[in-house]
């Protein structure tokens, strides 16, 4: 069985749809998220931030994300996230403020602005409000929602959802092209996955390309090395991020329980003022008869 590395680790992402050489790759994923009209689909693009500094590798806090221009001048970042963080709305709308302002040259007319994309690929479930596993967001009138204008756009991408959806044959990779490119980020984990993809590839000549490039990356033993201390560094901030949501979840509940103490408590103080004896006191409240003799005394 080959053993690829995992492309949901963003280094390894990066490696393959954030490398120079590899815009195909790049440009037929981005075509399939943001489903662009035939005469409008990307046709040329430009990576701007192609490096990958060893440096960064096992700092749990850089991102190595993707950035992009298109022919056309559209902005685009790409991010994917093993663990919640509480913050991708933010970050995602702090992402997009950076990449259009940071257009503007001296003499600029704003309307010369092009739009700015982020996508936020995703490996737990973000939006409670819907099953779907791609939404996207633009800038609507509240009441009557027309579009302000389509320089903003945000990308959520779970890749959960889509295994649940996967799982249950809601959703294709012959059909979607989306679906067999963000299933490819599961494939080393699946081997059903990865033979569906394989096979797809002998007549989607991109997606051949990239599982090519995957698998010789897979194989180099310095990437494999550089891989798996990023890999190290991005699992133990999900660790900890677990941990720590299980120690909030622990004070919460302890918090929770003496509130409810402290309430049974001042409720057994009000009915002992109004005369109930001490017995229907405990049964109302669910105290112990000693603990309602001490509130009386």
């Amino acid at each position: 069985m080959k053993e690829f590395i995992s492309l949901k680790i963003d280094y390894a992402f990066k490696l393959i749809f954030g490398k120079e050489g590899n815009e195909t790759i790049l440009t037929a994923f981005l075509n399939a998220a943001l489903k662009l009209p035939q005469e409008r689909r990307i046709e040329a693009i430009t990576i701007m931030n192609p490096e990958l500094n060893k440096e960064y590798q096992g700092d749990k806090k850089s991102i190595l994300d993707v950035r992009a221009e298109t022919s056309e001048g559209m902005q685009i970042n790409i991010e994917i996230q093993l663990s919640n963080q509480y913050d991708m709305e933010k970050r995602s709308l702090y992402y997009w403020a950076e990449m259009y302002s940071r257009q503007i040259r001296e003499g600029m007319a704003y309307k010369e602005l092009a739009k700015a994309v982020t996508i936020n690929i995703l490996d737990f479930n973000y939006l409670k409000q819907t099953s779907n596993y791609h939404n996207v967001f633009h800038l609507y009138e509240d009441e009557e929602k027309f579009q302000l204008t389509d320089a903003l756009e945000m990308h959520f991408m779970e890749l959960p959802k889509l295994l649940a959806k996967w799982r249950n044959r809601e959703i294709s990779p012959w059909e979607n092209e989306l679906v067999r490119w963000l299933l490819l980020l599961e494939g080393a984990d699946n081997q059903e996955i990865l033979q569906t993809l394989e096979e797809i590839a002998m007549k989607d000549p991109v997606l051949h390309q990239a599982m090519t490039a995957w698998e010789e990356t897979s194989d180099d033993p310095r990437i494999r090395e550089a891989y798996f201390d990023r890999r190290k560094a991005v699992l133990d901030e999900k660790a900890a991020i677990r941990e720590a949501e299980l120690r909030l979840k622990e004070a919460l509940e302890k918090g929770r329980v003496a509130g409810i103490a402290a309430g049974k408590a001042e409720v057994a103080k009000k009915l002992l003022n109004l005369g109930f004896e001490i017995t229907k006191v405990a049964e109302a409240t669910g105290l112990s008869e000693k603990d309602i003799k001490s509130l009386k005394d």
